[in-house]
């Protein structure tokens, strides 16, 4: 039975700051927290800037590589240097993320091991794409990247993941503070007593999201991956 992985990359780590460092670490803590308590996912961190995520249900991987992006771009730096490239693809981009679907050969959480094709094609797609660290220019062609058992599936997930793509890179910190929360299940009234917002100001962000698109393109995928995985 087929499984799903989530690697990822914070883009522009080395750049910020110890305490954006700090409020990164923070914020992916209560993240994996939320989404074990969701999704039953395991979730780590390497060497500061690299994740990885085992996902017992495929169908939830969008829903969840999504929900890490919006979490990592809701923190926004508090770098004050101006004409800064490399803090400025930080909050356009946070994070970029890989899905892989396929066998898991190996699980031992209690003890790290996650073995298997669906590590392998996430951690590959990761490792194939520019790296941003040691680097004064960076260019940020997509950031969600999805490799499966069925290539025709690969193929129709890749217009999807680019139009997401762009759209959650136009998304500020505060919108993307709601569509974690949304991607999570909360409905507006919740997000806005946990984010003490006035709810109609919830609603604004998530019209200007796009929230309505978002969340289409998540049942699309769920329902792919269900009858093609």
């Amino acid at each position: 039975m087929n499984k799903a992985a989530i690697s990822g990359d914070i883009i522009a780590y080395t750049s910020l700051s110890d305490a954006d460092k700090n409020n990164i670490e923070a914020a992916i803590k209560q993240l994996f927290k939320d989404l074990k308590d969701s999704f039953d996912v395991y979730g780590r961190i390497i060497k500061g800037d690299y994740i990885e995520c085992y996902i017992p249900k495929p169908k939830d991987a969008l829903r969840i590589t999504l929900a890490i992006k919006s979490c990592i771009k809701s923190v926004s730096p508090d770098s004050n240097e101006k004409n800064n490239r490399r803090i400025d693809v930080y909050r356009t981009h946070g994070i970029r993320l890989a899905i892989g679907i396929g066998e898991i050969s190996r699980l031992d959480l209690n003890k790290g091991i996650i073995d298997g094709d669906a590590i392998y094609f996430s951690g590959r797609l990761i490792s194939e794409t520019n790296a941003t660290s040691n680097k004064e220019r960076i260019v940020i062609k997509n950031t969600l990247f999805i490799k499966t058992v069925n290539e025709e599936v690969d193929r129709a997930m890749e217009p999807l993941f680019a139009l997401l793509d762009v759209l959650i890179s136009k998304a500020t910190a505060k919108q993307c503070s709601v569509l974690y929360l949304k991607l999570l299940g909360n409905n507006e009234e919740e997000i806005a007593k946990t984010l003490s917002l006035a709810q109609s100001t919830v609603n604004k962000h998530s019209t200007n999201l796009g929230w309505n698109a978002i969340d289409k393109a998540v049942l699309f995928f769920e329902k792919v991956v269900e009858t093609k995985l």
